[in-house]
Protein backbone atom coordinates (compact mmCIF):
# COMPACT_ATOMS: atom_id res chain seq x y z
CA UNK A 1 0.00 0.00 0.00
CA UNK A 2 2.67 2.48 1.03
CA UNK A 3 4.31 3.68 -2.20
CA UNK A 4 1.33 4.56 -4.45
CA UNK A 5 -0.70 5.99 -1.58
CA UNK A 6 2.29 8.00 -0.32
CA UNK A 7 2.61 9.54 -3.77
CA UNK A 8 -1.14 10.27 -3.75
CA UNK A 9 -0.89 12.22 -0.49
CA UNK A 10 2.31 14.04 -1.40
CA UNK A 11 0.59 15.22 -4.57
CA UNK A 12 -2.45 16.34 -2.56
CA UNK A 13 -0.31 18.40 -0.19
CA UNK A 14 1.21 20.42 -3.02
CA UNK A 15 -2.02 22.43 -2.80
CA UNK A 16 -2.60 25.25 -0.34
CA UNK A 17 -4.30 24.16 2.88
CA UNK A 18 -7.58 25.87 1.99
CA UNK A 19 -7.74 23.76 -1.17
CA UNK A 20 -7.81 20.53 0.85
CA UNK A 21 -11.31 19.18 1.47
CA UNK A 22 -10.57 18.05 5.03
CA UNK A 23 -8.66 21.13 6.18
CA UNK A 24 -10.09 22.68 9.33
CA UNK A 25 -9.14 26.20 10.37
CA UNK A 26 -10.49 25.80 13.91
CA UNK A 27 -10.30 22.29 15.45
CA UNK A 28 -12.78 23.19 18.19
CA UNK A 29 -14.53 19.80 18.35
CA UNK A 30 -11.25 17.91 18.72
CA UNK A 31 -10.04 20.32 21.41
CA UNK A 32 -13.32 19.89 23.31
CA UNK A 33 -12.64 16.16 23.62
CA UNK A 34 -8.96 16.67 24.45
CA UNK A 35 -9.87 18.94 27.35
CA UNK A 36 -12.28 16.25 28.63
CA UNK A 37 -9.30 13.96 29.22
CA UNK A 38 -7.93 16.34 31.90
CA UNK A 39 -4.46 15.15 30.96
CA UNK A 40 -1.55 17.28 32.21
CA UNK A 41 0.19 19.62 29.79
CA UNK A 42 3.19 17.27 29.89
CA UNK A 43 1.12 14.37 28.46
CA UNK A 44 2.63 12.62 25.45
CA UNK A 45 0.35 13.25 22.47
CA UNK A 46 0.51 11.55 19.07
CA UNK A 47 -1.44 13.12 16.22
CA UNK A 48 -1.65 10.48 13.48
CA UNK A 49 -2.32 11.48 9.89
CA UNK A 50 -1.58 15.03 10.95
CA UNK A 51 -1.03 16.46 7.49
CA UNK A 52 -0.84 20.24 7.86
CA UNK A 53 -3.39 20.37 10.69
CA UNK A 54 -4.07 23.48 12.76
CA UNK A 55 -4.63 21.17 15.74
CA UNK A 56 -0.93 21.35 16.61
CA UNK A 57 -1.23 25.14 16.84
CA UNK A 58 -4.27 24.78 19.12
CA UNK A 59 -2.48 22.26 21.36
CA UNK A 60 0.54 24.53 21.71
CA UNK A 61 -1.71 27.53 22.40
CA UNK A 62 -3.37 25.49 25.17
CA UNK A 63 0.00 24.78 26.77
CA UNK A 64 0.72 21.22 25.63
CA UNK A 65 4.39 20.73 24.85
CA UNK A 66 4.94 16.99 24.29
CA UNK A 67 3.47 16.49 20.83
CA UNK A 68 4.47 14.18 17.97
CA UNK A 69 3.01 14.45 14.46
CA UNK A 70 2.73 11.45 12.14
CA UNK A 71 1.78 11.21 8.50
CA UNK A 72 2.58 9.08 5.48
CA UNK A 73 3.31 12.28 3.54
CA UNK A 74 6.76 13.64 4.29
CA UNK A 75 5.83 16.75 2.29
CA UNK A 76 2.89 17.50 4.59
CA UNK A 77 4.93 17.00 7.75
CA UNK A 78 7.74 19.22 6.52
CA UNK A 79 5.24 22.00 5.76
CA UNK A 80 3.65 21.54 9.18
CA UNK A 81 6.98 21.49 11.00
CA UNK A 82 8.17 24.66 9.25
CA UNK A 83 4.93 26.51 9.99
CA UNK A 84 4.98 25.53 13.68
CA UNK A 85 8.63 26.54 14.02
CA UNK A 86 7.81 29.95 12.56
CA UNK A 87 4.54 30.56 14.45
CA UNK A 88 5.34 28.98 17.83
CA UNK A 89 9.13 28.58 17.88
CA UNK A 90 8.54 24.89 18.62
CA UNK A 91 10.54 22.10 16.99
CA UNK A 92 7.77 19.61 16.29
CA UNK A 93 8.93 15.98 16.27
CA UNK A 94 7.64 14.21 13.16
CA UNK A 95 7.39 10.53 12.23
CA UNK A 96 6.86 9.60 8.57
CA UNK A 97 5.23 6.17 8.78
CA UNK A 98 2.35 4.08 7.43
CA UNK A 99 -0.28 3.29 10.07
CA UNK A 100 -1.12 0.05 8.25
CA UNK A 101 2.52 -1.09 8.04
CA UNK A 102 4.10 0.73 10.99
CA UNK A 103 7.82 0.59 11.60
CA UNK A 104 8.99 3.65 13.54
CA UNK A 105 5.69 4.17 15.36
CA UNK A 106 5.87 0.72 16.91
CA UNK A 107 9.01 1.68 18.80
CA UNK A 108 7.55 4.81 20.41
CA UNK A 109 7.41 4.97 24.19
CA UNK A 110 3.82 4.66 25.50
CA UNK A 111 1.65 7.66 24.65
CA UNK A 112 -1.10 9.29 26.71
CA UNK A 113 -3.30 10.48 23.85
CA UNK A 114 -3.80 9.18 20.30
CA UNK A 115 -5.55 11.66 18.01
CA UNK A 116 -6.94 10.72 14.61
CA UNK A 117 -9.12 13.12 12.66
CA UNK A 118 -9.98 11.78 9.21
CA UNK A 119 -7.43 8.99 8.79
CA UNK A 120 -8.95 5.65 9.81
CA UNK A 121 -11.79 5.92 7.31
CA UNK A 122 -9.32 5.55 4.41
CA UNK A 123 -8.43 2.01 5.47
CA UNK A 124 -10.85 -0.27 3.64
CA UNK A 125 -9.21 -3.67 4.02
CA UNK A 126 -9.68 -5.70 7.18
CA UNK A 127 -5.92 -6.22 7.51
CA UNK A 128 -5.30 -2.46 7.29
CA UNK A 129 -7.85 -1.79 10.01
CA UNK A 130 -6.41 -4.59 12.13
CA UNK A 131 -2.89 -3.18 11.81
CA UNK A 132 -4.18 0.26 12.82
CA UNK A 133 -5.94 -0.97 15.96
CA UNK A 134 -3.05 -3.28 16.85
CA UNK A 135 -0.80 -0.21 16.85
CA UNK A 136 -3.25 1.71 19.05
CA UNK A 137 -3.29 -1.15 21.55
CA UNK A 138 0.49 -1.43 21.49
CA UNK A 139 1.43 2.17 22.17
CA UNK A 140 -1.43 3.80 24.12
CA UNK A 141 -0.60 3.70 27.83
CA UNK A 142 -2.89 2.38 30.55
CA UNK A 143 -5.32 5.18 31.48
CA UNK A 144 -4.43 6.84 28.19
CA UNK A 145 -6.98 8.10 25.67
CA UNK A 146 -7.88 7.48 22.03
CA UNK A 147 -9.64 10.23 20.08
CA UNK A 148 -11.00 9.17 16.69
CA UNK A 149 -13.04 11.44 14.41
CA UNK A 150 -14.03 9.90 11.07
CA UNK A 151 -16.79 10.06 8.48
CA UNK A 152 -20.11 9.04 10.03
CA UNK A 153 -22.38 6.37 8.54
CA UNK A 154 -24.39 9.12 6.85
CA UNK A 155 -21.21 10.84 5.65
CA UNK A 156 -19.52 11.10 2.28
CA UNK A 157 -18.49 7.92 0.47
CA UNK A 158 -15.27 9.42 -0.90
CA UNK A 159 -12.58 11.87 0.14
CA UNK A 160 -9.64 13.13 -1.93
CA UNK A 161 -10.70 10.77 -4.71
CA UNK A 162 -10.53 7.71 -2.45
CA UNK A 163 -13.30 5.45 -1.14
CA UNK A 164 -13.84 5.56 2.62
CA UNK A 165 -15.17 3.27 5.34
CA UNK A 166 -17.80 5.09 7.38
CA UNK A 167 -18.29 4.46 11.11
CA UNK A 168 -20.51 4.96 14.11
CA UNK A 169 -19.43 4.89 17.77
CA UNK A 170 -20.46 1.25 18.25
CA UNK A 171 -18.31 0.12 15.33
CA UNK A 172 -15.27 1.88 16.77
CA UNK A 173 -16.03 0.47 20.22
CA UNK A 174 -16.07 -3.04 18.76
CA UNK A 175 -12.75 -2.48 16.98
CA UNK A 176 -11.03 -1.27 20.14
CA UNK A 177 -12.43 -4.04 22.32
CA UNK A 178 -12.98 -4.39 26.06
CA UNK A 179 -9.68 -2.72 27.02
CA UNK A 180 -11.17 0.64 26.05
CA UNK A 181 -14.21 2.45 27.44
CA UNK A 182 -16.21 5.01 25.46
CA UNK A 183 -16.05 8.30 27.34
CA UNK A 184 -17.83 10.60 24.89
CA UNK A 185 -19.16 10.68 21.35
CA UNK A 186 -21.07 13.13 19.19
CA UNK A 187 -21.91 13.88 15.57
CA UNK A 188 -20.59 17.01 13.93
CA UNK A 189 -21.20 18.28 10.42
CA UNK A 190 -17.97 19.81 9.19
CA UNK A 191 -18.27 22.45 6.48
CA UNK A 192 -15.26 21.97 4.25
CA UNK A 193 -13.34 24.79 2.51
CA UNK A 194 -15.58 24.41 -0.56
CA UNK A 195 -18.81 24.73 1.44
CA UNK A 196 -19.64 21.01 1.39
CA UNK A 197 -21.23 19.31 4.40
CA UNK A 198 -19.25 16.38 5.84
CA UNK A 199 -20.90 14.51 8.73
CA UNK A 200 -18.35 13.13 11.22
CA UNK A 201 -18.57 10.95 14.30
CA UNK A 202 -16.27 12.14 17.10
CA UNK A 203 -15.32 9.63 19.81
CA UNK A 204 -13.12 9.60 22.90
CA UNK A 205 -12.09 6.33 24.55
CA UNK A 206 -10.09 5.65 27.71
CA UNK A 207 -7.81 2.65 28.14
CA UNK A 208 -8.71 0.73 31.28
Amino acid sequence: MTLPIKSHWNTAYIKDDNQLGWFEEDPQETMTLILKTQLPKTAKILNVGAGTTKLIDALLDAGYRNIIANDLSDMALEKLQARIKYSHDYKLPIVVDDLTQPKELESLEPIDLWIDRAVLHFFLKEEEQQAYFNLVKKIVAKNGFVLIAVFATDGAEKCCGLDVQRYNASMLEAKLGSEFELVSSFHHTFINPFGGERPYIYTLFKRL
